[in-house]
Order: C-alpha cells, then structure tokens, then sequence
C-alpha cells in the first residue's frame, strides 16, 4: 500500500483549475470496479492520503472525487508483483 501523505499534499491535488483538458478523470466506482476493491476502500484511501483525489463541489451527502488516470496507473504499477 502507498504511504500516507500530508495535508499540504492532498490539498495541492484538489486544484480543479490545474488539470490540463484532456487528462481523464474517473470516479470513485470506476477505480473501485478497476482495483476490484469495494468503494468504501477508495474513499477510505482518499481519506486518509493514499490516493490522490480531486474534490468535486457537491450538494449531496457525499464527497464527489475524482481521481487523475496517471494516479491510478502509479498505484497499479506500484502495486504490481514486478514493479514495472
């Protein structure tokens, strides 16, 4: 599992006005469906600064996330038994 980071770190990645136009983003059933984890796993994660997420404005009961592909692509390559 990825180290935990700081807060400064997590609040760096919620910039909306930094992502470039064409980097895809996916939300939090699609990383869970692709991790095979349940989403409460990927919030927790995001919660506490395993994942790098992108915080979305809502006006729900929920927190939307996004999270960036390349974030996703590190954890899978560091999660890989070859590390590649």
């Amino acid at each position: 599992m990825p180290q935990q980071r700081s807060d400064l770190a997590v609040q760096q990645e919620q910039t909306p006005s930094a992502l470039p136009q064409n980097e895809t983003l996916y939300t939090i059933s699609e990383v869970a469906k692709r991790l095979r984890v349940d989403t409460t796993t990927v919030r927790r994660w995001i919660s506490i600064g395993v994942l790098d997420a992108v915080i979305l404005p809502h006006s729900g009961k929920r927190q939307a996330y996004r999270i960036r592909e390349r974030t996703l692509d590190k954890l899978l390559q560091a999660s890989s038994p070859s590390g590649n």
